[in-house]
């Protein structure tokens, strides 16, 4: 066996399987962001405006989630991935 025939022998995966694997992805994101209030997406936005005032990042190096622990009880997450100095 040689060792261009190690590379040949993996597949790709199809891209039906790809879509499905993303599909799943969007719908658990939406069913995380059902109970949310109305003012939670513009809210996320200018938590992200807040922080680039002070540091260069993008959308997806910042995670916003709204958690119900009871009736009056919510907790909000943020999580931030800075970049390296």
């Amino acid at each position: 066996m040689s060792l261009l025939d190690y590379f040949k022998s993996k597949k790709k995966p199809s891209t039906a399987v790809m879509a499905k694997e993303r599909l799943q992805i969007i719908v658990a994101h939406q069913r995380g962001q059902r109970d949310t209030p109305d003012y939670f997406p513009q809210m996320k936005q200018e938590i992200i405006a807040v922080i680039r005032k002070y540091v260069p990042i993008s959308d997806d190096q910042v995670s916003v989630q709204l958690d119900q622990n009871d009736a009056n009880l919510s907790v909000l997450e943020l999580n931030v991935t800075l970049p390296d100095r």
